[in-house]
């Protein structure tokens, strides 16, 4: 189980309050997708995948994109048992989707600098120290099915 500080559980409510999911999710996915090409193989019903500007404009993938920053509010609102939030998801991404669990730590860091863009100035050293802890917990949580 996770340690929460007051200090990490209200920085990370206040980025998700910050950020705008219609911008972050779709642009993290999108940066994975080009900056990580080889996980463009689990979005194979995607359609045109083979440039950045096809990627960057694709509507499934701003679609998933949206679903995952919901999937990461579900996380902000139990951060005390967030392996349990996450367990149907873990089953679901290891043994339907077959996705290599390193992805997750790639989409982790994209989403980082997405939201490090959108937020500038504010997203202190502090805050990026919780936010990062917050999508270490994440993806241990994703990756709890593969072990």
């Amino acid at each position: 189980m996770v340690k929460w500080t007051d200090f990490e559980c209200a920085t990370i409510q206040d980025i998700f309050s910050k950020i705008d999911y219609d911008v972050v999710g779709p642009a993290a996915l999108s940066r994975c997708l080009i900056v990580y090409p080889w996980t463009q193989r689990y979005f194979g019903g995607f359609g045109n995948l083979y440039k950045a500007a096809a990627i960057t404009s694709n509507p499934k993938v701003a679609a998933h994109g949206k679903v995952v920053i919901a999937g990461l509010e579900k996380a902000v609102k139990n951060m005390d048992d967030i392996k349990t939030t996450y367990k149907d998801l873990s089953v679901l991404h290891s043994e339907k989707l077959q996705v290599d669990p390193d992805n997750f730590n790639l989409l982790a860091d994209c989403l980082t600098v997405v939201v490090a863009g959108q937020m500038g100035a504010a997203f202190t050293p502090e805050g990026h120290a919780a936010f990062q802890k917050f999508l270490a917990v994440v993806v241990a949580s994703l990756r709890k099915q593969y072990n």
